[in-house]
């Protein structure tokens, strides 16, 4: 008897399937029961955290100013103070500074998702030198912090005379390169044949940008504006160094007029940043679905 015939195996040893323990259906729903349980659980609890700056900040608006910090733990003052509300709606042109959010922070929005709508179209799709290059570059504008764009912003608003308007809170800040970006990354997941088709019918780049990819693209559409939307409404740092005026002043200045010589006036200041955050927040629940599906189709595109 060889070697090789002591080490081969039986017949049948090697086919022979082995027995594995499987769990009946009772026990596989109920596994399935506390996974969930366990998942939303925890899905809540983080939910909460995240959530509880905003409740304490509504709690705060109801507060007397003198029990803002001397109540400890807890949430609620001795009364509840909805003067607060009004106190803050009469004691700065609130009402002035609201109708400045929207306009800035709605133009803004609407003037950054087409420049990243054409932006992101012309390095998908057409074909010119350097293109790799120049998107590559147009990328690296995403590492500068705006504390080094300030100052040569401001000094191209004072020469264009639009320093002290709404204008200067705007345009500068509409030509960034994220928008362009996530935009292009979800046209590179699209198949050319339907612009083929649709140059095969006599289309040209702009009506197949308007017939053809515009209808493809409304999630990460969605997407860049709201997060231009919210980026227009919560900026402090450029209006604080372009604007003057407390007329031209947006949402963040405006909290700002809250703290004087005095000190802060924090019951106010909370009512304000209450009314101020409620636009945005609300977009942001509206068309969390739109922002869903637009992050989760426009960052793995590629080819």
């Amino acid at each position: 008897m060889t070697a090789e015939t002591i080490e081969r195996p039986a017949a049948g040893a090697a086919t022979r399937p082995r027995r594995t323990r499987s769990l009946s259906p009772i026990a596989r729903r109920r596994r399935r029961r506390w996974g969930g349980a366990i998942s939303r659980t925890l899905l809540a609890i983080v939910g909460l955290l995240f959530f509880f700056p905003f409740i304490w900040m509504f709690a705060t608006s109801l507060k007397p100013t003198s029990q803002v910090f001397s109540t400890g733990a807890s949430l609620w003052g001795s009364s509840i103070q909805w003067s607060n509300y009004s106190t803050a709606w009469t004691a700065i042109p609130f009402a002035r500074i609201i109708a400045n959010s929207f306009i800035v922070s709605t133009c803004g929005a609407l003037l950054t998702t087409v420049v990243s709508l054409l932006s992101a179209y012309a390095f998908a799709r057409l074909k010119f030198r350097f293109r790799e290059h120049l998107f590559l570059l147009f990328l690296g504008t995403l590492v500068l912090p705006q504390e080094v764009l300030v100052i040569p912003l401001y000094v191209m608003m004072n020469k264009l005379g639009l320093v002290n308007s709404l204008l200067a809170l705007i345009v500068p800040f509409a030509f960034g390169a994220f928008g362009a970006f996530l935009i292009r990354q979800f046209l590179l997941t699209l198949p050319v044949e339907f612009e083929e088709a649709a140059r095969i019918d006599g289309a040209g780049s702009v009506r197949i940008l308007w017939s053809v990819i515009l209808p493809l693209v409304r999630a990460p559409l969605a997407v860049v504006a709201v997060f231009s939307f919210i980026d227009y409404w919560s900026s402090f740092l450029w209006p604080l160094i372009v604007i003057n005026d407390a007329g031209q002043a947006t949402i963040p200045l405006g909290l700002s007029m809250f703290s004087g010589e005095r000190g802060i006036d924090w019951g106010p200041l909370m009512a304000a940043s209450t009314l101020g955050v409620i636009p945005s927040l609300a977009i942001v629940i509206l068309l969390q679905r739109q922002l869903v599906r637009g992050v989760s189709m426009s960052g793995f595109g590629g080819r």
